[in-house]
């Protein structure tokens, strides 16, 4: 079952009811608000559970566009709006208000349940793509910073946090030359406390972990009297 989470905001019990099932029926979980404060509560209380927000335009107080003015200052959460109004206008106010997508009532729930669909699929790819643009990989060497994993030659590699930070600091930028002073800045958040043999440890860790052969490094290459860096 797709325990994935819809917010549903109406002032309408009976619209909420009607939404509520057929969301349920497909497995989602439900949270249900009558008006938009009790909407911006739900979403700050439950954060990146909530996925997908079913959003009534005309409410009193906040109406649906205040709230989907203040939900977009914080989440890119998808947002679907709902309204009586078929106008044009009005469906490009709610789109360019940050909405995603428009149902105008009344609405096929099963429509609404297609969009939803279509949304969280939108969401999922895009979250894909996002973890496969932050892979870094060079020749045999992976690094994995959502995973925080690395392999290399075939295997995975476990490294110490400073060790991986090092690591991701180098190829991340690779050509770039890092003097052992600036990486001990950048990873150790430091100004004080540094020292050549600090940084050199763990350069030589990193290659004892990485290579084939430490003393002729393939990935980590030491540019004489100036740093490090990852061709």
């Amino acid at each position: 079952m797709n325990q994935r989470t819809v917010l549903v905001v109406d002032d309408d019990p009976d619209i909420r009811h009607i939404v509520r099932i057929y969301l349920r029926n497909e497995g989602y979980r439900v949270l249900e608000a009558e008006n938009g404060r009790a909407a911006l509560d739900a979403l700050k209380e439950e954060g990146d559970a909530i996925r997908l927000v079913i959003l009534d335009v005309m409410m009193p107080g906040m109406d649906g566009m205040a709230v989907c003015l203040a939900v977009r200052e914080r989440s890119d959460v998808p947002i679907i709006m709902l309204s009586a109004k078929s106008e044009d206008l009005d469906k490009i106010t709610g789109l360019t208000t940050g909405a995603d997508d428009y149902v105008t009532k009344p609405f096929n729930p099963l429509e609404l349940l297609a969009r939803v669909k279509a949304q969280l699929r939108r969401m999922d790819a895009l979250g894909a793509k996002r973890q496969e643009s932050s892979i870094i990989a060079i020749g045999e060497l992976t690094i994995e910073p959502d995973r925080h994993r690395v392999t290399a030659n075939g295997g995975e590699v476990a490294l110490t946090p400073l060790e991986f930070a090092i690591l991701k600091l180098l190829a991340a930028n690779r050509g770039q030359v890092f003097s052992a002073d600036r990486i001990y800045r950048t990873v150790w958040k430091e100004q004080v406390g540094y020292s050549d043999n600090t940084v050199m440890v763990h350069i030589r860790n990193l290659r004892e972990k990485l290579e084939a052969n430490p003393r002729e490094p393939v990935y980590i290459k030491t540019v004489w009297g100036v740093g490090y860096k990852i061709e």
